[in-house]
């Protein structure tokens, strides 16, 4: 993501993500790591508060899948077996600059039929509901 957010790092060169802990500790909030072919290969970071106040079933929080295993419909497989499991409404933000990941999330969302809500000048929010 450092190719489209400008977040500082620290000294040591890393990025800090502000509820990271509580991804681990929280119940309302839920962490997944992905796996391919036996190797870690990705994670998914959901929870229940909503890009535009107030709360909704879920939110992508944060999604990705390693470089080495993309175009490999992981990340399509992921995503499905999260909404086999997360039923309900969607909220899933993307920035448009990562034209990668606007055609991954509107293609998943596509036959949810979302709703677009831009949220800031290059981010899009898709709201959705699955049953």
């Amino acid at each position: 993501m450092t190719n489209f957010y400008d977040d500082p790092m620290d000294e040591a060169g890393n990025l800090h993500y502000g509820h990271f802990e509580e991804y681990f500790s929280d119940p309302e909030r839920d962490a997944f790591f992905i796996y391919a072919d036996g190797r870690l290969a990705g994670f998914a970071m959901l929870n229940p508060y909503s890009y535009f106040g107030g709360r909704t079933d879920h939110v992508m929080a944060e999604f990705t899948v390693f470089p080495a295993f993309r175009r490999r419909h992981i990340a399509q497989g992921a995503v499905q077996l999260i909404f086999g499991r997360f039923k309900g409404s969607w909220e899933i933000k993307y920035n448009e600059k990562n034209r990668a990941a606007a055609a991954l999330w509107n293609g998943i969302a596509a036959p949810y039929g979302p709703e677009k809500q831009k949220l800031s000048e290059y981010e899009t929010v898709l709201l959705f509901t699955v049953a």
